[in-house]
């Protein structure tokens, strides 16, 4: 059995789902201790627990610990199973973490998977749907992942009430990717989206973000969500280029003016476009995973991104931990990452 420690290195929650993840597809039972024991409030959440147990159904697994709270859990993987499954995870809790989390065991299961889950899609502290559907699964496509996914409402922190539908093919094998360079040239685009609050502020975040880069009017767009748990807004500056796409988010408050959500937004795009990294720092973390089983499988991915996140290096242990691979990570003078996944024979 392997044992992780859940305080280690980032001691969030993603060292949970990660190792659920990894431990459902390897066939190798796992011990988790110390979950989250860093936090003001240790132990498994809502969003967690929906994991886990999401898990559970799609991997036949035993499970020891499945309870708020639990700081220790353990899981005996079995037979990984497609099929039609719905999962909740209450409130605002990410939708996508836990589609995230089941995603490589319904790549690697014995039929095809439809999944409905039910949460937030829209919060700071998760990949929003956009990124989810429009930065990472396009990249999984070119690694021999089918995948679709469709936001039936939207579910924005702190209401939550939002839906996604997943449908997910079984891969014959994860393939390698390579990501050195941006290819061909920039193409923006700048989406606000509102819910039960006045177009206004969308229309304002667009505005800003227009001013201030004179891209063409064509590229903003602001959409009033009507299918929505609650009242929200986010906007989203898209940088997409021949081989990549990177979505940089804003999440309005109350009492945070439109103005000012637009400009911290287009700082964060202006960081990553000046970096000319093809891979985002959310990004890289989230491709370690597939490309790790596609290592695995004898496949090299190589990428080159800003430096890694303390989520990325605590990512890079857990993989180490259940897969036979090697992950090397190489900083050059222009602050830029080279990070290269392979078998360890590769």
């Amino acid at each position: 059995m392997i044992e992780i420690n859940g305080n280690e290195g980032e001691g969030g929650g993603q060292i949970v789902r990660s190792s659920l993840a990894l431990a459902a597809v390897t066939g190798q039972p796992a011990r988790i201790t110390n979950i989250r024991g860093g936090r003001k409030k240790p132990g498994l959440l809502r969003q967690h627990l929906a994991g886990l147990r999401a898990i559970r159904a799609v991997c036949s697994g035993e499970v020891e610990g499945d309870r708020l709270g639990s700081t220790e859990l353990t899981l005996v993987p079995g037979k990984l199973s497609g099929g039609e499954h719905h999962f909740e995870v209450g409130s605002a809790g990410s939708a996508i973490l836990v589609a995230q989390t089941i995603l490589p065991v319904l790549l690697h299961a014995d039929a095809p998977s439809t999944i409905s889950i039910g949460g937030g899609t829209h919060a700071a502290w998760a990949p929003p749907f956009d990124f989810f559907s429009r930065c990472y699964l396009p990249l999984l496509a070119k690694m021999n992942a089918e995948v679709e996914v469709d936001i039936e409402s939207h579910g924005f922190y702190p209401s939550g009430g939002g839906r996604i539908a997943m449908k997910v093919q079984p891969t014959t094998g994860m393939e390698g990717i390579t990501l050195a360079d941006r290819v061909g040239r920039l193409q923006p685009k700048v989406t606000a989206l509102v819910s039960k609050i006045p177009e206004l502020v969308g229309q304002r975040e667009c505005d800003v973000i227009a001013r201030k880069t004179g891209w063409d009017k064509k590229a903003f767009q602001v959409v009033d969500v009507q299918q929505a748990g609650g009242p929200g807004n986010v906007v989203m500056i898209e940088l997409a280029f021949d081989n990549v796409c990177e979505l940089i988010i804003g999440f309005g408050k109350v009492g945070v003016k439109a103005e000012q959500v637009a400009r911290a937004t287009l700082r964060d795009a202006r960081t990553h476009l000046f970096s000319e990294v093809p891979v985002g720092v959310y990004l890289a973390d989230q491709l370690l995973l597939p490309m790790g089983l596609a290592a695995h499988s004898g496949h090299r991915s190589e990428f080159r991104t800003r430096p890694l996140s303390l989520h990325s290096r605590t990512h890079i242990d857990v993989l180490k931990r259940f897969l036979d691979v090697n992950v090397q990570t190489v900083s050059a003078e222009d602050g830029s990452v080279h990070v290269t996944v392979e078998g360890r024979e590769g």
